[in-house]
């Protein structure tokens, strides 16, 4: 691969890892409820918010500017994660100072991130394992049509990554903190939002990568990648 400078790539990785944060963090451990016309009550993770906004970003990547570019983001969002877990763990291991506020403090942040490295075990697994199997996925499908139907790719990837990111990241997160029936209800219906959300970005997706490929002047082709995950160089 030609290494070359692009002007918007590291605006995006920023952006990548700032929502993957978020979704893993902030999102991840609440389970919400909401009633829906026609569907009725729809018990869902709170990460739905955050979540599939990294999936849109990770496509732009690969669309973009190819399957390595992308593998690095991953790799980047993976050790924010992994720093954000320990900083979390050392926070909560300190001994409050004496206090009403200190202690309710105290309280709320185990009560918040007190299971944050179950959660960041099984994200990490499961954010890992997902985008890397989106963006082959992608990749591929990208030399198969010759970069036509990027609708088709870009939700035909996140289908199958959100599949793989949904099954494992519950399980591993939750399964003995929440009813079962919940986890695999929550699971479910991750999936299912995640998918229709990227079928609902597909307007945006087709703005954005058109205009960074215009702006890059970049339309990249995996046709020579190396596609193993482990690695971080272009």
């Amino acid at each position: 691969m030609t290494h070359r400078n692009y002007r918007y790539y590291d605006f995006i990785v920023a952006a990548f890892v700032t929502v993957l944060l978020c979704s893993n963090l902030i999102g991840a451990g609440k389970a919400a409820e909401v009633d829906l016309p026609l569907v009725g009550h729809v018990v869902f993770g709170a990460g739905i918010l955050f979540f599939p906004i990294s999936y849109f970003f990770g496509d732009i990547l690969t669309e973009v500017y190819g399957y390595a570019h992308d593998r690095r983001a991953v790799w980047c969002g993976f050790g924010a994660l992994l720093f954000a877990a320990i900083m979390s763990t050392v926070v909560i291991a300190l001994t409050p100072a004496p206090g009403e506020y200190n202690t309710a403090l105290q309280s709320g942040l185990e009560v918040v991130f007190g299971n944050t490295w179950r959660i960041i075990a099984g994200s990490m697994l499961a954010f890992w394992s997902g985008s890397f199997v989106n963006s082959f996925v992608l990749a591929k499908l990208k030399i198969w049509t010759e970069g036509r139907h990027l609708w088709m790719r870009t939700i035909g990837s996140t289908a199958v990554g959100e599949l793989v990111d949904s099954s494992l990241f519950y399980v591993i997160a939750f399964y003995g903190i929440w009813p079962t029936e919940q986890v695999i209800s929550v699971a479910i219906t991750q999936y299912i939002l995640k998918t229709s959300w990227e079928i609902l970005a597909t307007p945006l997706t087709y703005a954005v990568v058109n205009f960074l490929k215009r702006k890059e002047n970049e339309d990249y082709f995996d046709r020579e990648t190396n596609f193993t995950p482990f690695k971080t160089s272009l």
